[in-house]
Formats: C-alpha cells, sequence, structure tokens
C-alpha cells in the first residue's frame, strides 16, 4: 500500500516541477522584455537550461513518466551549478566579464533576492521535485 500511495504521488510532483518551470521562464521573460533588463551571459546558460524544462515535464505530466529525470536533471542541476556560481560572483562582487557588464551587477532583486538567487531556487526545486517522482516510480 505504500508503494501505491508513492507512485500515486508521481503526476502531482512533476506537475509541481512543471509550473515551477513555468514560473521561472515567464518571470525571467518579465524582467527582460517587460522591465527592460539586460540578460547577462551567465542568466543566458540559466535560460538555455530552464526554458525546455517546461516542456519536458509538461510532457511527462500529461505521459505519468518519471523516467523524465533522465533528461530533466542534467538541466536542472547544470542549471543549479550555473545560478549557484552566478550567485557567488554576485555576493563575492567578483568581475566575471563574461558580456557587455559584468555577472557579478545585481540589476534587480525580488523579495531581497537577485534574479540568480530566484533561479537557483527554481533549480533546485525542480530537481527535488522530479528526484521525489523518479523515487516514486513503479
Amino acid at each position: 500500500m505504500a508503494d501505491a500511495r508513492r507512485t500515486d504521488l508521481t503526476r502531482p510532483l512533476l506537475a509541481a516541477a512543471t509550473v515551477v518551470a513555468a514560473v521561472a521562464t515567464v518571470g525571467s521573460l518579465y524582467l527582460s522584455l517587460g522591465l527592460g533588463l539586460t540578460p547577462c551571459r551567465l542568466c543566458w546558460y540559466q535560460r538555455i537550461c530552464m526554458y525546455p524544462l517546461v516542456v519536458v515535464l509538461g510532457v511527462a505530466t500529461l505521459e505519468d513518466r518519471p523516467a523524465v529525470a533522465r533528461t530533466a536533471l542534467p538541466l536542472s542541476v547544470l542549471g543549479g551549478t550555473i545560478a549557484a556560481y552566478h550567485s557567488w560572483l554576485q555576493v563575492t562582487q567578483t568581475a566575471c566579464g563574461l558580456g557587455a557588464f559584468s555577472c557579478a551587477q545585481v540589476q534587480y532583486r525580488v523579495a531581497g533576492l537577485t534574479v540568480p538567487n530566484l533561479a537557483l531556487t527554481a533549480f533546485v526545486l525542480v530537481t527535488a521535485l522530479v528526484a521525489a517522482a523518479y523515487a516514486g516510480r513503479s
């Protein structure tokens, strides 16, 4: 019975991961298109990892496929690693020289968190939700 309950959580966990990825995607688009902020090079790399997760996880949710972890986890872990490095750059104020302006520059804060902090939070949530869905597969 315990295994049946865990398996029943697969689709909601994947759906939650899809929602997190979608909110992160819409949020990043709003920051650049709505507020006119220019993404730095590290922001672009994070977007490259996050944007496909919306589609990949959305399809996996509809098809109830926890094996999507094989595709989603490499993207979310890589994106999270980049976001962690980007967050570290902003805390240490180290210049990175990867674009028109330094990736260490803080352009915007939401509830005290920088954009890379928000991305890191999203990547950690997606990673945890997908890993939980994969662990609960039948």
